[in-house]
């Protein structure tokens, strides 16, 4: 039998870590597991391959290292490691299409709107605007207020 996965967009938001702790609360108590996504937008050298090479390998190590750091903070709340995705692609919305193409394990999307006032945020609004529209599968997407505390967080999942 499969694993439940719970996939968290590993961006440099604010309200991440909002969805991040809501994911993995939900993934302790319905015995889930957490997968990070970070994408890696490709570098834009058409005429120095060589630097373009250089700044896509520095911009890949730099996701694993956030990935490793965010995986104590998984294994702290979840008691599991998380699954690490890393995707080089143009936006995020194709980069999680990708992963749920990949990965039929991946039964939620969790994002954070921004607090604040600051507005949904891009993905999410995305989303409002065009749909769930992840490819031939139907994955749910749940979106939490980036601003909730961990108190509501554990009293929500």
């Amino acid at each position: 039998m499969s694993v439940r996965k719970f996939l968290v967009i590993a961006d440099d938001s604010p309200e991440f870590q909002a969805a991040l702790r809501y994911a993995c609360t939900r993934a302790r108590s319905t015995g889930g597991r957490v997968a990070l996504l970070r994408v890696v937008e490709p570098a834009m050298f058409e005429h120095w391959s060589g630097v373009r090479e250089e700044i896509e390998r520095q911009s890949r190590a730099e996701a694993e290292g956030l990935l490793q750091r965010l995986a104590e903070q998984v294994v702290a709340a979840t008691g599991h490691p998380p699954e690490f995705l890393i995707r080089d692609a143009e936006n995020t919305k194709a980069a999680v299409r990708a992963a749920l193409a990949e990965d039929p394990d991946i039964k939620i999307v969790v994002l954070a709107a921004a607090g604040g006032g600051r507005g949904p945020g891009p993905l999410v609004s995305s989303i409002a605007k065009d749909g769930v529209s992840w490819g031939a599968r139907k994955v749910p997407v749940t979106v939490v207020p980036g601003d909730l505390t961990d108190d509501e967080i554990a009293d929500l999942a």
